[in-house]
């Protein structure tokens, strides 16, 4: 069996993988375990020299590293360019901080001596998806593989080669010989994967379809999930709002990775007041973002990755066009070869509507007029998702007060788009999944917190 990829700005293939069979992936498992076995007897000392050379062969091979990207998914290479640097913080940061966050600690019981201890589980499954190649994967393997952990890599179909380049940067820092693999294999072999007895947990990024799949299988055989699923997150713009500055987060947010981020800002929730001009604000800045060869330099907008999530897109935003939103900029596919979608912006967006309702991977903003501000902040969680959510307020306090207490998502900000960060924990509520990755909290994901009582 094959698995081709295809570059999405021309549609033209680009090379062929032979996948592997049962038996090669069932060796290439029984091979981390060996790995994991000696590896997690290493201390983190040694495990973070390891990691520090991951970071530094990140950064010496990110140019070509982007250029894989943009070839196979359509990131433009700037943004390439700035994952994989944030990739090499991830790993600079775990390789200093684990040892703190793995430290036993001391609790005071009526014991002569109790306390907690932290073990690697085992082999860990990572379901990867194509939209940050290496990013997704790093923000799980950093910390994974610190806390003494091996790892096996299932990476999206579409990104093949920057799955196995994943697998030679581990190798070229220096980490033990198959403890963190490649497996190149359809998404309907997951199961299969995961049932292998030397697979002890699983993470997965990707859509709530398929993270509720995984977690069925998984829970059949009592494994450790953790997901981070689909978001639809909410940017609150209220009445004492910078709106240029909000307009302008706002787009940048929108357009990252050409839209195509589960964190990208997609509903803008504004109050009465600001409305008229946040929309022209907003529209204006849209309007002269460049969408071209993510190659080229300039370019600020790549084709979607795959032709397939383009038709979709534009489905979704016919549909809400049909139901009464008014499409203010874009919302026509261009001619010519590649996947690629305008910078689109629908304005009276309204509930039961796609661009409301669901979640909209690509360049399409939906702008949505709320009451008053108690209005925005019901808007704002008026959605089966929560991974994250903004709000954009010159009273610091309030926003903060709103941010904290209520608004419900994984990841809050004030007048600040939302990101992720390996200093803070990562992951979302109701149908964005469960979990966290980075920071403290993630590196905690994959342990044995073990109770030591001693009397």
């Amino acid at each position: 069996m094959e698995i081709i990829s295809v570059n999405p700005a021309t549609g033209n293939p680009l090379k062929k993988y032979r996948t592997h069979s049962p038996g090669q992936t069932d060796l290439k498992i029984k091979k981390a375990f060996r790995a994991f076995s000696a590896w997690s007897s290493r201390s983190i000392a040694q495990r973070a020299v390891c990691m520090m050379a991951a970071s530094q062969v990140l950064e010496g091979q990110k140019m070509d590293l982007a250029r894989l990207m943009a070839l196979e998914m359509g990131k433009p290479l700037s943004q390439g360019i700035a994952e994989l640097e944030k990739s090499a913080w991830a790993c600079k940061y775990f390789a200093e901080h684990a040892a703190g966050f793995l430290e036993p600690r001391a609790v005071v019981t009526d014991a002569l001596r109790s306390s907690i201890v932290f073990e690697p589980l085992g082999v860990v499954l990572a379901v990867m998806p194509w939209n940050f190649p290496f990013w997704q994967v790093f923000r799980f393997a950093a910390p994974a593989l610190m806390a003494g952990n091996g790892a096996i890599l299932k990476h999206a179909s579409n990104v093949p080669g920057c799955a196995l380049a994943l697998e030679k940067i581990f190798a070229a820092a220096g980490f033990p010989p198959h403890l963190f693999q490649t497996l190149l294999l359809p998404s309907s072999s997951i199961p299969g994967i995961l049932s292998h007895p030397l697979i002890c947990a699983v993470t997965l990024t990707g859509s709530t379809e398929a993270g509720r799949a995984v977690a069925r299988h998984a829970g059949s055989l009592l494994k450790k999930t953790v997901l981070e699923l689909g978001g639809s997150d909410a940017y609150i713009i209220l009445a004492d709002a910078d709106i240029r500055k909000a307009a302008e987060i706002g787009v940048n947010s929108r357009l990252i990775n050409n839209g195509e981020s589960c964190i990208a800002a997609k509903r803008f929730i504004v109050v009465p007041g600001v409305a008229q001009e946040f929309e022209r604000e907003f529209i204006s800045l849209m309007s002269a973002k460049k969408m071209g060869d993510p190659l080229h330099e300039g370019t600020d907008i790549g084709p979607l990755a795959r032709m397939d999530l383009r038709d979709r897109l534009h489905r979704q935003v016919r549909k809400s066009i049909r139901l009464g939103a008014i499409c203010s900029l874009g919302g026509v596919v261009p001619e010519g070869p590649g996947a690629y979608y305008p910078p689109t912006v629908l304005t009276r967006v309204k509930k039961g509507m796609p661009a409301y309702d669901e979640e909209l991977f690509g360049p399409v903003a939906a702008i949505i007029r709320a009451k008053d501000e108690q209005d925005a902040i019901r808007l704002a969680n008026d959605s089966r998702f929560g991974l994250g959510a903004a709000v954009f307020t010159q009273d610091k306090k309030r926003g903060e007060a709103i941010a904290s207490g209520e608004l419900q998502a994984g990841s809050c900000f004030v007048n600040a788009p939302v990101k992720s960060d390996p200093r803070l924990p990562f992951g979302g509520i109701k149908q964005s999944g469960y979990g966290r990755e980075l920071g403290e909290f993630g590196i905690h994901e994959f342990v044995n917190i073990k109770t030591v009582f001693v009397q």
